[in-house]
Parts: structure tokens; C-alpha cells; sequence
């Protein structure tokens, strides 16, 4: 027969295992199924988490399944391949295993495509950045680098400034005139440096950054180059379930409500799932939030199931 839980939670990052958590707390049933792809893999260290300031993503990651664990979650390390919504929803891994359940949290967040730039993706999560409130302490004042991948990364370039005084702006393949006038009146307030051109690749030495070379040949020496990756939502679920999705700069996200709830009756989302911009913080209490919905709901479906039985025909 196939095992049945109250609640199937699809990713396990901090958004899943938050859910989870509560979850488990509220003595419901519940399964994990995580294919083990974080998206803050590449950093050495997750910032910004009162409490966890500085935790290895791995290492809080490996604290959240020991968590859960005590108040009986499962979790298997594999990957949803289909869901079928009737009366519950049926859950299909790629490793074989069906289970049915009664709702669903998605939390299968994005993945980040980096610019093909020679040395971007090597580097990435080390001095290759995307994030100055994740990273830009640990690298204040130190000569930054911006790379441009659309006329948009001029907010990027206007950020990191409060973290260094010393930043250059390549554009690229972004050409100058793409550029506003109030663009170029910002950076020069800021003390960005705009810098034309295309980039060939990333000058290394002794396994750190310390130039940016141009397809010129000219080699702008820095220490940080900050980035912002193309993302990829991982919504394909959600998409087969029949949610409506709209369209962001950065991809097109489920339509939620402010808990998670997607236009899909049982089906919640939480963490990058809904957007490209949720940290870790944000995405654990997303989880936290689309948990205890779940909670209150089943609650309530369950007592006016029971009031229904009750009453005279």
C-alpha cells in the first residue's frame, strides 16, 4: 500500500526543513524529500542569521535534519518526479517511492547561471560574490569589481559601494549609452568607476582574485568581483500542479498569498520557490509561516468533517 503523510515537503533547505519543523511539532506526519542541491552551496559561510551569524551552510543545514528528526520527519535524499492532485496528491520520486499526502510545501528554490565568463563560476562563493549583505563585510575595503550582465546591475554597482570606497563598474557587454543619466550621475556620486569594455577572463594568483582582464588586454587589478547570476526558478512542479505564476525581472514566480498558499488548493510555497531575493532568514520563516497554516488548515478540515458526520442527515 502506499504510505500516506499529512504533509510532503519537497526541498530540503531552510524553507522545507523550517516547515518541517513545526510541522513535526504539531505531531503531524510529515516526509521530506530533498535532492540535496542548496543554493548556497558555494559559500564557505551564510551571514545575516541572528543566532547563526557566520554558520556554514552545510553545517546548519546538517543541525535542521537532526532537528526535525526528533519529532519523527522523515527525510529521504532523492527528487520529486511527479505529482498527481485527486482527493490527496500522490508523490513520485525518481529513486521509486510513492507516498500520498493530504498537502504539499514546495520549497525546491533556483538555481544561479553566472555569466560565461572565464574564472566566474570557479570562484563563485569565494571572491567571486553576488550578495553584499551576505558577503560584504567579510570583504570591506577592499578594490571591488562589478561585473555588468544587463544595464540593471547599476544597482548592484551602487551598493557594494557601502562597503568599499574603491569600485569599478565593468560593463561588458552593456553598452554606456544603455546607461540613464541619472545611472551615470549615481556613480559618479558614489565613486564608481564605470569601466567599458568586455571582459575575457578573471586574473588568479596563489588561488585568490587579483585582476580583471579586458578582451583589450588591459588588467584592472581587484580583489572582489560581485555579479548577478541569471535565476533560474525551479518551478516545474508548480507548473504541472496547475499554479499561476507571474512574471518578475528576475523569473516568474508562484502567485502566494502571506502564507505561502499558491492558487493551487493544498499546495504551499516557501524560500527561493517564491522569489529571488529570500535569504536564508526569509526562507526559514517562510517555512515557519506555510506550516502553520497547514497546521490550522488541516485542523479546520478535520472538525467540519467531524461536524458533518454529527448532523442529522
Amino acid at each position: 500500500m502506499t504510505e500516506k503523510y499529512a504533509v510532503v515537503v519537497v526541498g530540503g533547505g531552510a524553507a522545507g526543513l523550517s516547515a518541517a519543523l513545526v510541522l513535526g511539532r504539531a505531531r503531524h506526519r510529515t516526509l521530506v524529500i530533498d535532492a540535496g542541491e542548496p543554493r548556497n552551496a558555494p559559500a564557505a559561510h551564510m551571514q545575516g542569521y541572528l543566532s547563526r551569524d557566520g554558520m556554514p551552510p552545510a553545517e546548519f543545514l546538517a543541525a535542521g535534519r537532526e532537528e526535525i528528526a526528533r519529532y519523527g520527519v522523515d527525510l529521504v535524499r532523492d527528487r520529486v518526479v511527479a505529482v498527481e492532485k485527486g482527493e490527496d496528491f500522490t508523490v513520485v520520486s525518481a529513486g521509486g517511492r510513492s507516498v500520498r499526502a493530504r498537502r504539499l510545501v514546495v520549497a525546491t528554490g533556483l538555481k544561479d547561471e553566472l555569466p560565461a565568463v572565464p574564472g566566474v563560476a570557479e570562484r563563485f562563493g569565494r571572491d567571486v560574490l553576488h550578495c553584499p549583505f551576505c558577503h560584504g563585510w567579510e570583504v570591506r575595503d577592499r578594490p571591488f569589481g562589478v561585473l555588468a550582465t544587463s544595464p540593471a546591475s547599476v544597482h548592484q554597482a551602487l551598493m557594494v559601494s557601502q562597503w568599499s570606497k574603491d569600485v569599478r563598474y565593468f560593463l561588458h557587454t552593456v553598452a554606456e549609452e544603455e546607461l540613464s543619466d541619472e545611472d551615470l550621475r549615481r556613480l559618479a556620486a558614489a565613486g564608481v568607476d564605470v569601466v567599458p569594455g568586455e571582459v575575457a577572463e578573471l586574473v588568479t594568483e596563489d588561488d585568490r582574485l587579483t585582476g580583471v582582464r579586458l578582451t583589450d588586454g588591459t588588467t584592472h587589478p581587484r580583489s572582489v568581483l560581485f555579479t548577478a547570476p541569471r535565476a533560474v526558478p525551479q518551478t516545474g512542479l508548480l507548473e504541472r500542479l496547475g499554479a499561476e505564476l507571474h512574471e518578475t525581472p528576475f523569473g516568474a514566480y508562484p502567485v502566494v498569498d502571506a502564507t505561502g498558499l499558491t492558487t493551487v488548493p493544498g499546495v504551499w510555497a516557501a524560500g527561493n520557490a517564491i522569489g529571488f531575493s529570500e535569504q536564508v532568514v526569509h526562507a526559514a520563516s517562510g517555512g515557519y509561516r506555510a506550516a502553520s497554516a497547514i497546521v490550522g488548515d488541516l485542523l479546520m478540515t478535520d472538525l467540519d468533517a467531524a461536524v458533518r458526520r454529527q448532523s442529522p442527515a
